[in-house]
């Protein structure tokens, strides 16, 4: 046999690690060392962190660590998270929807999650938030987004409507 100048006897050229020969089968170098196909796997192939499996191709890494694209979901659904926008939570990861569902502040309006994912704005108050759109007069439903307002209970209104009440 015969690999850059150098000749084995074919018994001779074989793997490093089990020792068996390479004859026809393909071989990796690595260090002026030789290792079939299945030692190099094992020894020196990048495992993705969840299923410990080789990753032959398309991986994606999230906090230096390698994963399989199937196996890169979000922790609460399972969807795949490989491509797509999505954010973590003690060092989870959690598709755009299953984050607002589960752990973002709620609209007082509409009780939709408030996520900020696309450059979602909102404003709060107090204990209350709101999304832009939904921050509105309850009595002339006049957008009250960078303007002055009054809360009255739960509700809030204009100072327009607010005088309007009080006579």
């Amino acid at each position: 046999m015969e690999y850059k100048t150098r000749q084995w006897h074919e018994k001779c050229f074989c793997c490093v690690v089990c020792r068996t020969p390479i004859g026809t089968q393909s071989f990796i170098p690595r260090e002026q060392e030789i290792y079939c196909a299945k030692c190099y796997e094992e020894k020196f192939a990048t495992r993705c962190i969840k299923c410990n499996k080789v990753i032959t191709s398309g991986g994606v890494t999230y906090k230096n660590e390698p994963w399989h694209r199937e196996c890169f979901t979000c922790t609460h659904c399972q969807t795949s998270l490989a491509g797509a926008r999505f954010t973590s939570r003690d060092d989870k990861p959690y598709c755009a929807e299953c984050f607002g569902e589960l752990f973002a502040k709620r609209c007082f309006a509409c009780s939709r999650p408030i996520t900020g994912i696309g450059g979602t704005k909102f404003i709060s108050f107090e204990d209350r938030h709101w999304h832009n759109d939904c921050f509105f007069c309850a009595i002339c439903r006049t957008s009250l987004v960078g303007r002055g307002f009054i809360t009255d209970q739960d509700e809030i209104i204009c100072p327009e409507c607010a005088k309007q009440k009080l006579m």
